[in-house]
């Protein structure tokens, strides 16, 4: 009795290791790593503005108040003065006054000639959204960043406007509580964590697409 003869096995497929996608990955976690450095050069850039803020606050001599926007950092949160020949348009918004009361900001869009772009004015809280009697005059304050800052979307695609500052008055118009003056610190600074996450989407990417090529390749 002789033995039929067996066909021989057939190998499996070699799966290769993809190299498009591997390159697409690459290079988007790369794209990932490179932004999260930016937002940790961004951290530091925003720490010494900060720092440049708070040296502004501890001045005591008064600078004269920007024509025109935008507005030096070297002059914000620095006392001024400004003469509002007319407000002509309020804009309430909320906010809290120096006692921490909660309340509606009464700022003052004035004409100060007659020409420009004009100044804002806090000229004190309510309790209400009604206008203050208010018909204008030399106001003294802190000069801090406007209401109307652009957005990320704005800046990034060149169509920011320059934003204006606006002017905190020391004494509010009559009837009014005198506003809380914004701090330095307040100015936000979440750039490390902006970098953490980018890094740790980087990773991720990176992790996930691995294990999904190694499951590929298994035979």
């Amino acid at each position: 009795m002789t033995d039929e003869p067996t066909a021989a096995a057939t190998p499996a497929p070699t799966r290769r290791w993809p190299i498009v996608p591997t390159i697409i990955v690459l290079a988007a976690v790369a794209t990932m790593i490179a932004l999260g450095v930016w937002q940790l050069q961004r951290k530091q850039q925003k720490e010494a503005l900060i720092a440049l803020y708070q040296r502004n606050t501890a001045m005591s001599a008064t600078v004269a108040y920007p024509e025109l926007p935008p507005v030096p950092d070297a002059m914000l949160y620095r006392k001024s003065s400004v003469t509002c020949l007319e407000p002509v348009r309020w804009d309430q918004r909320s906010g809290t006054d120096r006692k921490g009361a909660q309340g509606i900001r009464m700022i003052a869009d004035c004409r100060t000639g007659a020409e420009g772009p004009g100044v804002l004015v806090d000229v004190g809280t309510a309790e209400d959204f009604t206008p203050p009697k208010w018909a204008g005059g030399t106001v003294q304050g802190t000069i801090v960043p406007g209401p109307e800052q652009p957005t990320l979307v704005e800046r990034l695609t060149g169509n920011a406007m320059p934003a204006r500052a606006m002017l905190v008055a020391d004494v509010p118009a009559p009837g009014l509580h005198p506003s809380a003056v914004p701090s330095a610190a307040d100015t936000p600074n979440n750039h490390l964590a902006y970098a953490g996450q980018w890094f740790l989407f980087a990773a991720a990417a990176l992790i996930i697409y691995i294990l999904a090529v190694r499951r590929r390749l298994r035979p």
